[in-house]
């Protein structure tokens, strides 16, 4: 046998005192206090302030946009113009135009090519009792940026677009 049996007799006989009078009308006040529609349990570490962090993200994101557009036109040579043609006369509605004008006329078309999203930060920001719920959901939210890219087939040209995105998801949890 174990040697703590005796002790293991001993805490199964305690029992915890009832609380007293004060306490419970101290609890009752302070819960009587709040006036919330939603009551959130929120970890300290996640109170920051989010705002700054994205306006310092944001003129981060222009400084680079910034730095690449001054980058582009530094690496490209400037075309010099060698020879100009002839203006060409526009159409009058209701004119026929010449079946070579026709054969060179390339409209621009742009399919899409790819897209992408990675997630570079996801937060758990604790407990949330909605309104009208009996069930606890636990707030997350995910911060990601997507990547859209559409082509030109003929011409070869592409067209990128990135943005950041912020999605907030409730999961309802169990058993608790």
């Amino acid at each position: 046998m174990s040697d703590f049996t005796e002790i293991e007799n001993e805490l199964k006989k305690l029992r915890p005192i009832q609380p007293s009078a004060q306490l419970i009308t101290r609890v009752e006040r302070e819960l009587a206090a709040v006036e919330s529609d939603q009551k959130v349990v929120m970890p300290e570490r996640f109170r920051t302030k989010w705002v700054w962090a994205g306006v310092g993200l944001a003129a981060a994101a222009m400084l680079l946009l910034f730095v690449h557009l001054r980058l582009d036109r530094s690496a490209q040579p400037q075309p010099k113009i060698v020879a100009t043609s002839p203006p060409q006369q526009l159409a009058r509605p209701g004119a026929s135009v010449p079946s070579q004008a026709r054969s060179t006329i390339v409209p621009p078309e742009f399919v899409p090519a790819a897209a992408t999203q990675v997630v570079y930060r996801t937060e758990d920001e604790g407990l949330l009792f909605p309104t009208g719920s009996d069930q606890p959901v636990r707030r997350v939210r995910a911060q990601m940026r997507e990547t859209l890219q559409w082509q030109n087939r003929t011409t070869g040209a592409s067209l990128r677009v990135s943005y950041p995105t912020e999605e907030v998801r409730l999961v309802p949890v169990y058993g608790q």
